[in-house]
């Protein structure tokens, strides 16, 4: 065999060898990212369903706050409105009567229906109450000028000081004893009262 023929052969294999290096190198970067893809997609499934979890404890820890706050402040509410209404003894009138006031005074002339449906009673029952703020001179019935059919309860001159005088004594009463809290402990509870009235208007 000459040596060009030799040297032809041996250029040739040497050839073939960088193709087939060449070939296993691609076989092994497809294979890389083949097995690749779905690794990175399983971590970010993972990931989310890791966020997901996340979302579902916040989720239910904020409902947990949520429920213990609602608690005690339910059970601060009754013992606060059990304590003021103490004060109320000395308006010589009851508090079914004093309730239905308020809503006359404070929310203006109703037809009886209303008035129950304000203080969740049955409309017999308002009957009885309304007599009596009647005979006490603290409300009365006057016809509607639309309809005379209508006859709409409103609040006397009378009705509205007195129910002004028996929230004066309980304002009275909840500052005296607030007066025992210091500048900053009254500051939060300010800001507090702030959060609850805007609680209450959302629900209007």
């Amino acid at each position: 065999m000459t040596k060009s023929k030799k040297k032809s052969e041996h250029g040739s294999a040497h050839h073939l060898g960088m193709r087939a290096k060449h070939a296993i190198k691609c076989l092994a970067k497809n294979a890389r990212h083949s097995h690749g893809a779905p690794r990175s997609l399983d971590r970010q499934r993972r990931a989310a369903r890791d966020d997901n979890d996340k979302l579902s404890d916040s989720g239910e820890n904020e409902r947990q706050d949520a429920a213990q706050v609602a608690d005690r402040l339910h059970s601060a509410a009754i013992h606060l409105l059990r304590r003021v209404r103490r004060q109320d003894s000395a308006s010589g009138e009851g508090p079914a009567r004093l309730s239905a006031l308020s809503v006359l005074v404070f929310g203006g002339p109703m037809t009886l229906g209303q008035l129950a449906a304000a203080e969740q009673v049955k409309p017999p029952t308002m009957t009885r109450i309304v007599a009596g703020l009647e005979r006490s001179g603290l409300a009365r019935r006057v016809a509607d000028p639309a309809d005379a059919r209508r006859i709409r309860i409103h609040a006397t001159a009378q009705g509205t000081r007195l129910l002004q005088q028996a929230r004066k004594r309980r304002i009275e009463y909840l500052a005296h004893g607030l007066e025992m809290l210091g500048r900053q402990d009254l500051a939060v509870l300010h800001d507090a009262v702030g959060i609850l009235e805007s609680v209450l208007k959302r629900w209007e």
